[in-house]
């Protein structure tokens, strides 16, 4: 049995070196013993380098560092079985079904999360009797990651000169350069500090009680680490009175704004939800939509997206919402489906310049595809909510004729589910007297995946088109 002694529990260099020796000698794994307790073994002779080629993956290097911090007692033993597999598997490493495999993988994604938990819950604290500023934390990790969770902190609070005591080793940074000791005892740790009363205080007023999920929270925040909190000792007693906290804010009503939020309100012409004054001109409807707030779609949004055309157009075109090209430009219908839209009209001899163009709801909807923002439907509340814009943009531009692309339009327009295929080629009287049709949505020929489907689709729209034209007197040739 031959013994191999390393200089500390992390020590993953010395673990390389001794590895690479040990494998070019054939040393199989059964006959090693990895041991960094020096004192025990002091008549075995090290393992010395020598002149070795042996190439492995480079991602089992990369988990072999992550896995010697594990405090696992059979890490560095593990690794070297794994190594000398490598040599007859040249794919073990990809084999999800391997034990020695599986149990690498999840020792290293525990010194992950350990180290993930570090950066989270350390907290420092003042030492008061310091000569000058300095701060210090007590934290005592799942794993042996404070050596490589150092330089984050360095980078983070590189302004201020810090310890972070564990009782595996502690390290310090005073504002140049990083330097480690060894492990501290808890009471070394600094006693509390005057922040932390105010810390408490944050802590507790942004707690939300109605999103509170205690399981979730405990695997978020494990009790292991709760004693270095400051802000644990509240979490007992908000956890016990978030129910009645929740029910108080559901039965809660809102409270009114101030007299100068209502004033500032009318003033920019928001979405008056405090019966503020509507709007009395197109300008206004703008300036109101780029501060809407009726609905929680511009939280994600470039900017609202209002009509744009004539003033007093016979003829208005209502879509669903932006997209993701019309969300940057702030103009309705300039993608791709825009442009399908300006051809059909060129069509019916109908100029965008002579109708309206707005949209049922003025914020992008989306979710996030990588890069990509996708298209997402809104909802009838969203729709119901923006209906307030609309409503103001017919009352103002007075149109005669309204084409509703869509469903989602028709019910912006009309306040009702309206199938699109039931209705649309057939005009619909409207309360204000003004008449309706409904039609696709030009997006809808996009979607079309079969070429003779599109053209068949984009007739129909050009059809409606051209009854929409005549209906509003505008120049529209016949079919």
């Amino acid at each position: 049995m031959q013994v191999v002694r390393l200089a500390s529990e992390v020590d993953f260099a010395g673990w390389r070196r001794a590895a690479r020796v040990l494998r070019a000698e054939g040393a199989r794994p059964e006959s090693l013993v990895w041991t960094v307790e020096r004192e025990l073994f002091d008549n075995d002779e090290p393992v010395t380098d020598a002149a070795t080629t042996f190439v492995v993956p480079a991602a089992f290097m990369e988990m072999a560092q992550q896995v010697v911090l594990n405090r696992s007692l059979d890490r560095f033993a593990l690794l070297y079985r794994i190594l000398w597999r490598l040599e007859r598997e040249p794919r073990l490493i990809e084999n999800p079904a391997d034990q020695d495999m599986a149990r690498a993988r999840d020792m290293a994604k525990a010194v992950s999360r350990a180290a993930h938990k570090m950066k989270a819950f350390v907290r420092f604290r003042r030492v008061e009797d310091a000569a000058k500023e300095t701060y210090a934390a007590w934290f005592e990790p799942a794993h042996r990651v404070t050596e490589a969770t150092a330089p984050f902190f360095a980078r983070r609070f590189s302004n201020m000169n810090w310890t972070i005591l564990t009782p595996d080793v502690c390290v310090a940074w005073n504002g140049e350069r990083l330097w480690v000791s060894e492990g501290a005892d808890p009471a070394d740790a600094p006693s509390e500090d005057a922040q932390e009363a105010l810390w408490r205080t944050y802590y507790a007023s942004i707690f939300n009680p109605a999103r509170l999920n205690p399981r979730q929270m405990r695997q978020e925040m494990p009790k292991r680490y709760w004693r270095n909190l400051p802000e644990a000792a509240l979490i007992p007693g908000l956890i016990e009175a978030a129910q009645d906290r929740a029910a108080a804010m559901v039965t809660t009503p809102p409270r009114p704004p101030s007299e100068r939020v209502l004033k500032a309100a009318q003033r920019h012409a928001r979405d008056a939800p405090y019966n503020a004054g509507a709007p009395t001109t197109l300008d206004a409807v703008r300036a109101g939509v780029s501060v809407c707030r009726r609905c929680d779609l511009w939280r994600e949004a470039t900017q609202g997206v209002p009509g744009d055309g004539a003033p007093s157009a016979p003829l208005m075109f209502v879509g669903e919402q932006p997209g993701d090209q019309e969300d940057l430009a702030g103009s309705p219908l300039v993608g791709p489906a825009g442009q399908i839209f300006d051809r059909a009209l060129a069509e019916v001899s109908v100029r965008r310049e002579q109708t309206y163009v707005t949209n049922a709801v003025k914020h992008f909807k989306h979710e996030l595809n990588g890069k990509r923002r996708l298209h997402k439907t809104p909802t009838q509340g969203e729709v119901s909510a923006c209906r307030w814009w609309l409503d103001a943009e017919r009352r103002l531009v007075r149109p005669t004729v309204i084409v509703m692309l869509g469903a989602t339009a028709a019910f912006g327009v009309m306040g009702r589910p309206t199938p699109v295929r039931e209705t649309r080629g057939r005009p619909l009287p409207l309360p204000d007297g003004v008449q309706g049709l409904v039609t696709f949505h030009p997006s809808y020929l996009l979607r079309l995946p079969d070429a003779a489907a599109r053209e068949n689709a984009y007739r129909s729209f050009v059809d409606d088109l051209r009854l929409a034209g005549r209906l509003a007197g505008l120049a529209a040739t016949s079919p």
